[in-house]
């Protein structure tokens, strides 16, 4: 399964977009996120060698962007 911010957030799809664009913060959130989910899918899909500790380290980290991404711009609050 994939975790980009559109699937994660389907019905923002399109304020996504234009936040990338148009929001500094948000643009370098996002940006931290794809690199983090990315490196996740990539030791997912080829197996990798990496502990489980770091492999956590990285789910926990995506966890806290999607968080601070939703709490920050789409909870009502931005």
């Amino acid at each position: 399964m994939t975790h980009t911010l559109a699937e994660e957030f389907p019905e923002h799809a399109d304020h996504i977009t234009a936040l990338k664009l148009n929001d500094e913060e948000f643009a370098r959130l996002a940006k931290e996120y794809h690199k983090v989910n990315h490196e996740i899918e990539g030791l997912e899909a080829c197996n990798l060698p990496i502990s489980d500790a770091e492999f956590e380290g990285l789910k926990l980290r995506r966890h806290q962007l999607k968080e601070q991404i939703y709490n920050g711009w789409f909870n009502g609050k931005g």
